[in-house]
């Protein structure tokens, strides 16, 4: 062993002590028991408390029927709302579609749709945002590639994730 090293564990994994101190522990982090020390096990349970969920942001509003039926989104305003509600009346099997912001001061956004016998308000609804996104992958390919001839640059557009 060289003169200064620390030995290494006994399953031969290195320590955090011969961790560089930028992945090393704070000092809460240690209080709050997510640093050293603690098998594999108890890693695996600190990483999976840390992962976020998403909180939903759609749901189904009371007095809903399958062909008739009311969602709120979160965090959404007329941006989506009237984009939405545009693409869902395309759709031959929708009879009506609105949409409509409770209140300034609430993010959130209401639309109801109410759909001919044979399809749901939920499928409706599903088929409006898919051909929503299609749409706006259209528009985002044609404004790179015309901004790239017009720059007269060759760079490839970036790509939707």
């Amino acid at each position: 062993m060289a003169p200064g090293s620390r030995p290494q564990e006994a399953s031969g994994d290195a320590t955090m002590e011969d961790a560089p101190p930028s992945h090393q522990p704070t000092a809460e982090e240690v209080e709050e028991g997510d640093g050293v020390g603690g098998d594999e096990m108890d890693a695996d349970v600190n990483y999976e408390e840390e992962e976020e969920e998403e909180p939903q942001r759609v749901k189904l509003l009371p007095g809903s029927t399958q062909t008739a039926a009311s969602f709120e989104f979160a965090d959404e305003g007329h941006t989506l709302g009237n984009a939405l509600r545009y693409i869902i009346m395309k759709n031959p099997e929708v009879e009506f579609c609105a949409y409509a912001i409770p209140h300034p001061s609430e993010a959130k956004m209401n639309i109801r749709i109410q759909t001919y016998e044979g399809t749901s308000a939920i499928e409706a609804l599903q088929k409006g945002l898919r051909d929503l996104q299609e749409l706006c992958d259209v528009v985002a390919e044609k404004f790179w590639t015309s901004r790239n001839e017009f720059m007269g640059e060759s760079t490839p557009q970036p790509q939707h994730v």
